[in-house]
């Protein structure tokens, strides 16, 4: 756990159970703060973009001027990772949808894909990089990868479709890695990005 101890994670905090990814975060023994301003976003190493409504989600982001803030940390290195809404976001294209986005990764997604509230489940998943036995996934409302196309590595598959994939420094995933007991996917994210001398540095021997 020492790798994580000088981290700080945001967590971007407008809507959805984002409490739970800062609860894991602090379990590994990283710092989580809240993330609502670029101010916020200035004062992190890396972010998450949780689970909860993308629509809602994507306009929030736009009111508080952060789609450009965000892109241009990706650019300079920063770990990102989306977590069901969160990965929509992330995604350069949506079927079917119309919405504040920051594409930044070559994935195109379906939402709700999976179902209904009442269709929510969970899963084991084998995902590359996790040592041990298969993590428990929980999907609710969960979004599709359709495509992938560029350098997106799949981490990890569900009936032959890819839920959790890695593009350089981000990191997107169609379930919810923080409604179980599990860290090791939020341990993997942490561990995604070195910090030297107050700047972010992609770390490539993870890839």
């Amino acid at each position: 756990m020492n790798l994580v101890k000088n981290r700080t994670v945001g967590v971007l905090a407008m809507q959805g159970a984002y409490h739970k990814h800062i609860d894991a975060i602090r379990r590994l023994g990283a710092r989580a703060i809240e993330v609502r301003t670029a101010a916020d976003l200035d004062s992190s190493d890396s972010l998450i973009i949780p689970g909860g409504e993308s629509t809602t989600i994507g306009k929030l982001i736009v009111k508080n001027n952060l789609i450009i803030p965000v892109k241009k940390r990706i650019g300079e290195g920063m770990a990102v990772f989306g977590t069901c809404a969160g990965m929509i976001l992330l995604a350069k294209s949506v079927q079917g949808m119309e919405q504040p986005l920051i594409g930044a990764m070559d994935i195109a997604v379906e939402r709700n894909a999976y179902g209904r509230q009442i269709d929510s489940f969970e899963t084991g998943l084998q995902v590359k990089g996790l040592a041990g036995n298969a993590m428990k996934a929980v999907f609710i409302r969960a979004p599709r990868i359709t495509y992938t196309w560029g350098s997106v590595e799949i981490l990890a598959s569900y009936g032959g479709v890819p839920v959790m994939v890695r593009q350089g420094n981000l990191f997107a995933a169609s379930f919810h890695p923080e409604l179980t007991d599990d860290l090791r996917v939020h341990s993997l994210f942490i561990s995604a990005v070195q910090v030297s001398e107050g700047r972010q540095f992609f770390n490539r021997s993870n890839v």
